[in-house]
């Protein structure tokens, strides 16, 4: 089954890293990226710029608002698509990228959520 994992971040701390801060996070998740590559289980992985759009119908029509619109601190900053035999599986996957381990000090985390088979009523 395949899980999508949203890594979220404050985008405030990130931007408060150094040059080099960053490219070494930015490395340190490459090679994690890698290895999960070589495992089999990564699907897709992609980084997220921090700007947002939502859309969302309003009295028939259209309407497009900036976010991110949630009130939190946080916003989704990559996401990944991973293979797991289960929830159980996939969390463990999940729980090895620096994103979850990086929360106490630039407020990380990571959604795991199931992907719909399409068979969902």
């Amino acid at each position: 089954m395949k899980y999508l994992c949203l890594a979220y971040g404050d985008q405030k701390k990130m931007e408060a890293l150094s040059k080099s801060e960053f490219e070494a996070l930015v490395a340190m998740c490459r090679v994690h990226d890698e290895e999960l590559r070589k495992s089999g289980r990564l699907v897709l992985v992609e980084s997220l710029e921090w700007g947002t759009s939502t859309v969302r119908p309003r009295n028939g029509k259209v309407v497009v608002t900036d976010g991110p619109f949630v009130e939190t601190k946080e916003q989704v900053g990559g996401l990944f698509i991973i293979e797991a035999a289960d929830l159980d599986e996939a969390i463990r996957v999940a729980s090895l990228h620096p994103a979850a381990h990086l929360g106490e000090r630039l407020g990380w985390g990571i959604e795991v959520r199931p992907i719909s088979d399409g068979c969902h009523q």
